[in-house]
């Protein structure tokens, strides 16, 4: 099936565009929208190929990221609990759990910062697993996992003895204490909290792998694939940013070196590769992607600060959220550093 565009622009306009100063402002969840998209279908993978799931998805990312890339980032938790469970082998979570996140009856939230900064040599793990025989007693801190709530999943690796578990946590899990987290530059309408886990029994049917080493081998791809759009959005509204005042001042922007054009060169190339990766997905192309589009990015953003002088720098002005969320961008994990570490293994 393919994408409804046009309910997609309809869902944004009505539920997402109303409430994106409140958002930004007052740190507001925009919930709601989320599950508008899963009620649409913007989430089924049934009789999708990979390449157009992808594809398709992407295209969601982009265009919630034109007019809110907090949301965007909301949205992109959600498709990254998504890939997690259409991966894993475990029946119940496919046949159960994971309609659930594609319908918009529940939402779900990534969860693994700190296990891709383990994997890669940045940080030591932060939660610790017993076996039992209903399943894992998980303890310790996630001190940040977004796109969280009433109603939502998000994924944990935790380390046994020699290896580490990958499984899926219940925000309503009973031992799981969650703290909000605000006071960020941006993005405080990302629903993060701090996850406190004290003998938090995770049941057999929520492993989602036992091997999660391997697990994440297979994952991240997908992971970093939906993060680009992020920044392809923010691009477009920077770009759509500067033609909106391209007549200031008796047209002096036209002497600035960056304009609109060169914005929209940008967007089109990501837009392109996004399309060619979706055909053959591998981690060192959808890395040099995501980094290069980390810088394309900074600089649409920038670009458009200049172009909109100082009206960009009001405090709630529309460049001025565009330049924080590109900031967040370039700090997602995997971040410009750990993106930059990564690459240096395919040298």
């Amino acid at each position: 099936m393919a994408l409804n565009k046009q309910l997609l622009a309809q869902i944004i306009e009505d539920k997402l565009k109303p409430l994106v100063k409140k958002v930004d402002e007052q740190a507001h969840y925009a919930e709601s929208y989320i599950l508008a998209l899963g009620e649409g279908g913007f989430f089924q993978s049934a009789n999708k190929d990979q390449s157009s799931l992808l594809v398709d998805e992407a295209t969601v990312v982009r265009e919630t990221a034109k007019v809110c890339m907090t949301t965007a980032f909301c949205v992109w938790c959600h498709l990254a609990a998504l890939t997690y469970l259409r991966n894993s082998d475990n029946a119940y979570l496919k046949n159960e759990v994971l309609p659930q996140l594609e319908n918009g009856r529940k939402l779900g939230a990534t969860g693994l910062s700190n296990a891709m900064k383990y994997y890669s040599g940045l940080e030591k793990l932060h939660l610790t697993a017993e076996k039992t025989e209903e399943g894992y007693i998980i303890n310790g801190t996630l001190p940040a996992v977004s796109n969280l709530g009433k109603r939502h999943y998000f994924g944990a690796i935790a380390t046994i003895d020699t290896r580490e578990v990958m499984v899926l946590v219940s925000t309503d899990a009973s031992g799981l204490e969650m703290t909000e987290r605000l006071g960020f530059i941006g993005v405080n309408g990302s629903a993060t909290y701090t996850c406190k886990f004290e003998n938090v029994l995770i049941p057999n049917d929520f492993v989602i792998s036992e091997d999660a080493k391997a697990f994440c081998d297979i994952i991240r791809p997908t992971f970093i694939y939906y993060q680009v759009p992020l920044g392809a959005g923010v691009i477009a509204a920077a770009a759509d940013g500067i033609e909106k005042v391209k007549a200031k001042q008796n047209g002096c922007n036209d002497f600035l070196k960056v304009q609109a054009t060169e914005l929209r060169s940008h967007h089109e190339r990501i837009e392109a590769e996004l399309t060619q990766l979706a055909n053959n997905l591998t981690l060192k192309d959808v890395v040099n992607t995501r980094l290069q589009a980390v810088h394309d990015t900074l600089a649409a953003v920038q670009a458009n600060m200049i172009h909109n002088g100082a009206a960009g720098y009001v405090a709630g002005s529309v460049p001025s959220r565009k330049l924080r969320e590109a900031y967040f961008f370039a700090n997602l994990t995997p971040t410009v550093r750990h993106l930059e570490k990564i690459k240096s293994n395919f040298t």
